[in-house]
């Protein structure tokens, strides 16, 4: 049976119970996704690290930006898959803070020294947050 021919058959009843489950699995899939203000500050987050002159320290391995960028884009990708991240703070606080398998702390190693780099990219959102 068709989706016309069972919606034109069937009682009022059946058709709104659908239609409800339907809209309730849309509203949760878009409660799920990352929010376009905190999608956009994430991504110039990355933007910051992978053009920065800093190293990324991970696990005692300093990295250039673009290593890095790629390193934390696939931390984010997988804490968005988990639906783990609401916001800027929570991608810094989950994937750049530390690494998932030593539990060692990120550092930058920049021109005028070493940080945290939970650090680094709270001092980078806040600035960016004012220019906006």
């Amino acid at each position: 049976m068709g989706f016309l021919t069972w919606h034109i058959t069937r009682p009022l009843g059946q058709r709104l119970i659908a239609a409800g489950i339907g809209l309730t699995i849309m509203a949760f899939n878009a409660q799920a996704q990352t929010s376009p203000q905190a999608t956009q500050e994430i991504n110039s987050l990355l933007d910051f690290i992978e053009h920065s002159e800093c190293r990324f320290v991970r696990n005692g391995s300093e990295y250039h930006g673009p290593q890095a960028r790629a390193h934390l884009q696939k931390k984010l990708e997988y804490l968005e898959e988990e639906d783990k991240v609401n916001s800027a703070e929570d991608f810094i606080e989950q994937a750049a803070t530390q690494s998932s398998k030593s539990g060692l702390a990120y550092e930058v190693r920049c021109p005028a020294g070493i940080q945290p780099a939970n650090l680094w990219l709270k001092t980078e959102l806040q600035r960016q947050r004012q220019l906006h």
